[in-house]
């Protein structure tokens, strides 16, 4: 059994590790987002700015540790055998469940994800020994359910706090700097500097004084006791120093933002590493307790984990290099980071989110008060306010989502939030502090704009209500392995070992053959950052080839499976094939508005002469994904209700048919990757207006039989001539496409 035991323990370091890599890649990643969006520096400068920010943090992050070994549970009440079952339930739930979102490129929290899987794995292993216990134990004796409570409210709270905070400090700001912001930075980039390195010093040194493994009790009793002084000298010196930098004319915003790059690495390794570590080396450290002392690991209770925590330093540097390596080199941490830029973006760009009726009725309930606001204030403070925030004077850098002014508010506010939090023990979520500012701060920049308002806040409210998800998913998932790790002893603990590592293995085998498909989509970028329209044309054209080339290909893939389940009798591959429709139809209006955002940014003139068949092309693809979704739907319900199946002449009939139309878009598909022009796209219109005739000849037959009255068949024949129906109008769809998409791209 210690083997078994020892495995365990193995196996929790194991996941540590790759907890590490899996939560950088969706919780670091938000102190990267203000540098990256603002374009302030070359990513690996940002990246060198932050590693040192982590590795000095995780030299203060051992008071945190604690809440892994008694800020949920109380230890005291409980065994060895059954903090293991718990900290294994956690860290595989942790493990998968961060995993998945990460892959959906959707930022959660790796803060409420462990607090919760504690809470959730605790609360049931807690209903099973008060039911042994026969009234004996009560709630308040196992689990720990005021410092809970308090860690749970300061997690919630903290979405509201940032957001209030980051709309006021960043309208505030605005309002003293206005967008043209280099206009007015003679005098008061000193004193904004200043104040900005004076938080930092304040709230990560200060306040995070007392939880630095090297710090002296007496010197810790110093800068208690001269706390004023040392914010006071701070604010002058730094001051002094940005006013004298600017006029060295060193860039003081991009310092400041890579300074307050810095504070928030800091902040999140000191607030979140206890997320990734903190129950693997509790779980260590009651393995050796229970060596010393133990001899029943169902007897021995785990009183010492009452103990503060004493993390040997090594841990915490081999953690924060982890992450900064990870960070450095995980997809899954870039793709979560372009949805939370994507959503603070000052100008347009590719709106992943949809519209939804609640992000809808907020925009006109908003635009309302607005108007309401507006009628009620003097015309002059009107036209002053509007000259301080006209976004049209916005200075940024190439290719930046917003201006170094919100990117220095963004991440020196959440620094200061995060390590506040922490000074005070409660582990406010990183994600949620930098989300929130960010989203508040965008909000005061007026950068969701009605064209972006409701996608925008379509996207918080997705954001957001994955947080909720997470609390939800994370405390029923490690109930449910707990449960099963109690009854099923150890044999169940290998098990879910092995169905961990697998669920990790497949699920990253797909998300990098999804990644390489997705490699095109850099030309969308390349078309919306363009700075000369005339020049954007050209990447317009191609990145339009590109994505309607696989539309196409994707066409005729399900069309040929729809019509083989139909064939054989597949309903399986039918149920498959109608929700993979389904998604494009969601797909198909996704890449329509990125299309759309592309042909605002080319020159005007082609623009306007090529946007009827733009749009002409993008109503064909529409119509033919309404085809074959008509065809699958009737081929599901008659193979579902076990119907007669084609007859065998209709069956080779119809192949014929069939090979001609997957020729037909074959090449199609061929003609769009450079195989022919203008000729090869008149021959491929004749090929289809005579395989729509030779379809409609093949339907007149059928009405004939019809006609006879063979009962037994006509269902059937009925699907049939649906199908042949469908098959022309996509012909005919196809064929208008092929001309407008010609002439969108001459």
């Amino acid at each position: 059994m210690d083997i078994l035991f020892l495995f365990v323990i193995v196996f929790l370091l194991a996941l540590a590790v790759f907890d590490l890599s899996v939560g950088v890649s969706n919780d670091a990643v938000n102190f990267l987002n203000s540098a990256i969006g603002s374009k302030a520096a070359p990513f690996r400068r940002i990246i060198i700015v932050a590693g040192i920010g982590v590795f000095l943090g995780a030299a203060m992050s051992n008071g945190m540790m604690d809440i892994a070994r008694h800020g949920i549970f109380r230890p005291e009440h409980f065994s060895f055998y059954e903090i293991i079952s718990i900290f294994m339930a956690v860290m595989i739930a942790d493990i998968i469940l961060l995993d998945i979102f990460n892959t959906l490129g959707m930022p959660t929290s790796t803060t409420v994800s462990m607090v919760f899987e504690l809470l959730g794995a605790t609360f049931v292993l807690s209903l099973f020994k008060m039911s042994a216990a026969d009234g004996t134990l009560a709630f308040s004796d196992l689990l720990n359910t005021e410092k809970a409570l308090s860690v749970i409210l300061g997690i919630f709270l903290s979405v509201a706090i940032a957001f209030v905070f980051g709309t006021l400090v960043q309208f505030l700001t605005r309002t003293l700097f206005s967008f043209n912001y280099r206009s007015h930075l003679t005098w008061k980039i000193g004193i904004f500097g200043g104040a900005c390195a004076t938080a930092i010093i304040y709230f990560l040194l200060l306040k995070g004084a007392k939880d630095l493994v090297f710090m002296t009790p007496d010197v810790k009793a110093w800068i208690k006791h001269n706390t004023l002084l040392i914010v006071g000298c701070s604010f002058v010196g730094f001051t002094l120093l940005m006013q004298l930098l600017h006029a060295l004319r060193v860039n003081v915003l991009k310092l400041i933002v890579l300074l307050g790059t810095f504070a928030l690495a800091m902040a999140f390794a000191g607030n979140d590493l206890v997320n990734f570590i903190g129950v693997p080396l509790t779980g260590l450290a009651s393995y050796m307790d229970y060596t010393a002392h133990g001899t029943d690991a169902h007897s021995y209770l785990m009183s010492s984990l009452n103990a503060p925590a004493t993390t040997p330093l090594p841990f915490l540097i081999a953690a924060g290099g982890i992450m900064v390596f990870s960070l450095a080199t995980s997809r899954k941490a870039q793709n979560v980071s372009k949805t939370e830029i994507g959503l603070g973006s000052q100008s347009g760009g590719e709106e992943i989110f949809g519209s939804s009726r609640l992000a809808r009725r907020l925009v006109r309930w908003t635009m309302a008060a607005f108007t309401h606001v507006r009628d009620l204030t003097p015309l002059p403070i009107r036209l002053w306010f509007a000259r301080r925030f006209n976004p049209d004077d916005s200075v940024m850098e190439h290719g930046a989502a917003f201006d170094l002014v919100r990117a220095s508010i963004n991440l020196v506010l959440a620094g200061a939030l995060i390590a506040f939090g922490t000074a005070h023990k409660l582990p406010l979520s990183t994600t949620f502090v930098t989300f929130m500012v960010a989203m508040g701060t965008s909000l005061a920049d007026k950068a969701w704009g009605r064209e972006s308002a409701v996608f925008r806040i379509t996207g918080v409210i997705s954001v957001i209500g994955g947080w909720f998800l997470t609390a939800g998913a994370a405390f029923i998932g490690a109930g449910i392995l707990v449960t099963l790790m109690y009854f099923g002893g150890h044999w169940v603990m290998i098990l879910l070992a092995a169905v961990t590592v697998f669920v990790l293995w497949h699920s990253n085998r797909n998300f990098k053959r999804g990644a390489k498909e997705e490699q095109g989509d850099v030309l969308f970028q390349s078309v919306v950052t363009c700075e000369e329209p005339a020049e954007a044309w050209p990447m317009f054209v191609t990145y339009i080839e590109w994505q309607q080339r696989k539309y196409l290909a994707r066409v005729a893939d399900y069309y040929h499976d729809t019509t083989t389940a139909f064939l054989d009798e597949g309903l399986s591959r039918l149920d498959k094939t109608e929700r993979a429709l389904a998604k494009e139809k969601g797909m198909l209006k996704a890449a329509r508005r990125k299309e759309t955002l592309c042909l605002q940014r080319v020159c005007r003139e082609k623009a306007i002469e090529r946007s009827t068949w733009f749009h002409l092309a993008n109503n064909s693809c529409m119509a033919m994904l309404y085809n074959l979704r008509r065809i699958n739907e009737a081929c599901l319900e008659h193979v579902a209700g076990n119907f007669h199946p084609l007859p065998a002449a209709c069956h080779d009939e119809y192949l014929a048919i069939r090979s001609k139309v997957c020729s037909l878009l074959n090449a199609s598909v061929f003609m769009m990757q450079g195989g022919g022009g203008e000729e090869s796209m008149q021959g491929l219109r004749r090929r289809c207006e005579e395989l729509k005739t030779d379809i409609t000849a093949v339907i007149h037959r059928l009405h004939a039989v019809l006609g006879e009255g063979n009962t037994e068949a006509m269902t059937v024949v009925y699907v049939y001539i649906n199908l042949l129906q469908e098959t022309r109008e996509m012909l005919s769809s196809l064929r208008k496409y092929l001309r407008a998409y010609c002439k969108l791209t001459a």
